[in-house]
């Protein structure tokens, strides 16, 4: 993106360079989007008074530069997977918009309102629930009854609390969905196993929704139709990944406990 941007001193320039690459940082360790990273990005850069502003966005590293009246400054930062958090990308737009309102001047008072975003996080119980309620309601739709949904409910809400614990100690997101499928799936299949419901396999089915990469496939989507190949070719490979994962971990609970939940 390029404007007639005014003169700006080195120092300056170098402190609205920084602001900038913070504000692409936020949003990809986020869960934005490529082109909602460029265009954020830009935006400020032309609030804040930069002549031009151009970025790579790759799926582990940020480059961006801004040039000035000849003036032109580079700088990096890595990207580390913090998940999708759209609280945050919310405030970010908001930046954005207070810096082209001018309500936000200069790169200090842009610096000091991003470092007052704070990921806003549900209460961890009230989320257990209700994703457990939640793949409960999707057991109803594809044709279960109570029994079913209250076996759906209860595994879910098991896979979701592993999940959580798991990703609280920080390990690899593939075991995290290997472990969790294998969890909610072997809870699920006691509904076979003992009969409960009329048609108890639908438990099995239903409580490993949680685990589906819907985010990451629908920005990798959006990121090669609008251009930007490599990511979204890497937020389509990880979900795939995920999606493997979390494939093994129902396999292997159901070679384990001798029910196959897609047979009736």
């Amino acid at each position: 993106m390029q404007s007639q941007g005014m003169l700006l001193s080195r120092e300056e320039q170098t402190k609205i360079t920084r602001v900038l690459v913070k504000i692409a940082q936020m949003l990809a360790q986020s869960g934005a989007e490529s082109r909602l990273i460029e265009q954020i990005t830009c935006r400020v850069g032309a609030a804040l008074d930069v002549e031009s502003v151009e970025m790579a966005i790759s799926p582990s590293a940020i480059v961006l530069t801004t040039l000035n009246h000849g003036s032109c400054i580079t700088t990096t930062r890595r990207v580390r997977e913090l998940g999708i958090n759209m609280h945050v990308l919310c405030d970010i737009q908001r930046v954005c918009i207070l810096c082209e309102k001018k309500l936000l001047t200069n790169a200090d008072e842009v610096d000091h309102r991003l470092s007052m975003i704070k990921p806003f996080h549900y209460n961890r119980w009230y989320v257990v629930f209700m994703v457990g309620i939640s793949c409960g309601a999707f057991s109803l739709l594809f044709g279960g009854d109570w029994p079913v949904f209250f076996t759906t409910s209860v595994a879910s809400a098991c896979g979701m609390f592993v999940r959580q614990e798991i990703a609280h100690r920080h390990f690899s997101p593939l075991i995290n969905f290997a472990t969790t499928a294998f969890i909610a799936t072997t809870i699920a299949s006691f509904a076979t196993v003992n009969a409960w419901g009329e048609q108890p396999y639908l438990a099995m089915a239903a409580c490993v929704l949680l685990l589906v990469p819907g985010f990451p496939l629908v920005n990798a989507v959006f990121d090669m139709v609008k251009g930007y190949f490599n990511m979204g070719l890497a937020r389509w490979g990880t979900a795939t990944l995920l999606t493997i994962s979390a494939t093994a971990g129902i396999v292997l609970a159901m070679k384990l406990t001798g029910v196959w939940g897609w047979n009736p």
